[in-house]
């Protein structure tokens, strides 16, 4: 029978990434965006592995590694958490909640297969299609495959930002904003984790300059059509 692995991420651009590397793996593989919508695939699928992210809407990784922990079908699953922010401060309070391993983004093939296998066993991921080894071609591969992924879903993020900054919805263009700034490194593009992160921030401010976060935002669409010519 094969085997589950879940993977519990508000960001496509992982989802996407992980799902392609474990069904290469034989694996089947469910996917959520939110924590809530997590732990009710979790009672579902009893997956042999969850990869959990910290920051997503409605119920954060800690929260949902927190739930897990509690219920008797679900505690005894490992959890990995996958983090742009693998600061002190995050780790701890995701091994305090229950984590196996913390793992930073953007996500290596060595460092997930370690911390699988240190996880399941040394075996567990030996037996894939193909090497489990990350070549220099194969890593350019995977950063091209995952920017054309973020450059056709980016149409509908860029409709989402539009139509938020008339209605001046915060709450979405967090939700767009948080995903824009998890994605840059493995797209290979850094600069829209700063930019992304740069607008989160303001987001946050009691009084919000939206002239400024608008100016923000154009950067971050030149940047994208910037892609689009080098495609």
């Amino acid at each position: 029978m094969q085997k589950t692995v879940l993977i519990v991420d508000d960001s496509e651009i992982t989802r996407h990434a992980l799902q392609s590397f474990f069904v290469d793996c034989n694996l089947n593989v469910i996917t959520s965006n939110d924590g809530l919508e997590g732990v009710q695939k979790a009672l579902e699928y009893k997956p042999v592995i969850i990869f959990l992210d910290l920051l997503m809407p409605n119920l954060n990784g800690v929260k949902m590694l927190q739930v897990i922990k509690v219920m008797d079908e679900l505690k005894h699953i490992p959890v990995i958490i996958i983090s742009g922010n693998t600061n002190k401060r995050n780790v701890l309070a995701a091994i305090e909640a229950g984590a196996e391993r913390v793992i930073s983004k953007p996500l290596k093939k060595e460092i997930i297969i370690l911390a699988v296998n240190e996880v399941l066993g040394k075996d567990f991921l030996v037996k894939t299609k193909g090497d489990t080894r990350f070549s220099h071609k194969e890593d350019k591969e995977l950063t091209l495959q995952l920017r054309n992924f973020f450059l056709n879903s980016f149409p509908e993020k860029e409709r989402g930002i539009i139509e938020s900054l008339k209605t001046k919805n915060i709450e979405l263009l967090k939700l767009i904003t948080h995903e824009i700034k998890g994605t840059g490194g493995a797209v290979g593009y850094p600069e829209l984790t700063i930019m992304g992160g740069e607008i989160y921030g303001r987001l946050l401010e009691p009084k919000i300059n939206w002239e400024l976060i608008e100016l923000k935002f154009e950067e971050i669409f030149t940047i994208v059509n910037k892609m689009k010519i080098s495609k």
